[in-house]
């Protein structure tokens, strides 16, 4: 096990944002972790927010449509705070947490926690807060689908084509013994 020198972290008054990992799969988990360590140990004047990137994604499974929550950087999570050894030592040792994202000291070759600069900060708030919602429909090219809606119910085809901007699928069907193309709503196909 690595040990730091904790009077190695240099204490910025001005809070920062920084990226922690985590165990993947547990952001979540660390996050509410972290929020009651704050808490319990009386830091919200150093420690203040702490988020999970996710994006809004619409999943189309079995005919049906379902909205869902997907974690932009799985592993990770952003803590804004003031960076000392009080704050360093809480968020560090905060269960499912594996450290931050750092880089070497020149001095003594040790890991030192690195805040995101504005303009990254910016571009990952502002994909959480109002970016477009991703669809995923789990089907590409040449999967076998079968039409649930329409003139052709119960004709199975293949994907020839996938455009999730207008949520069409473009299905190949073979009628009167020539492949047509037919488009569809992605709730109107199933995969076979």
């Amino acid at each position: 096990m690595t040990t730091y020198n904790l009077n190695r972290i240099e204490e910025d008054q001005d809070p920062h944002w920084y990226i922690v990992h985590t165990y993947s799969g547990q952001e979540d988990l660390v996050k509410r972790n972290l929020d009651l360590r704050i808490q319990s140990l009386d830091m919200q004047d150093r420690i203040y927010q702490v988020i999970v990137p996710t994006e809004e994604e619409v999943i189309f499974k079995e005919g049906k449509r379902r909205s869902e929550r997907r974690k932009l950087f799985p592993g990770y999570i952003l803590v804004q705070m003031q960076m000392d050894d009080e704050s360093w030592y809480v968020v560090r040792n905060t269960p499912g947490v594996t450290g931050f994202v750092s880089s070497e000291d020149d001095y003594d070759k040790r890991p030192k926690p690195v805040p995101l600069e504005d303009s990254q900060l910016d571009a990952i708030l502002k994909q959480v807060e109002s970016g477009p919602t991703r669809v995923n429909i789990g089907l590409q090219k040449g999967d076998a689908v079968r039409i649930t809606e329409g003139p052709f119910v119960d004709f199975i085809g293949s994907v020839n084509d996938v455009d999730q901007s207008k949520g069409k699928v473009r299905v190949l069907v073979s009628f009167f013994g020539r492949e047509t193309p037919v488009e569809l709503d992605f709730l109107q196909v199933e995969r076979t």
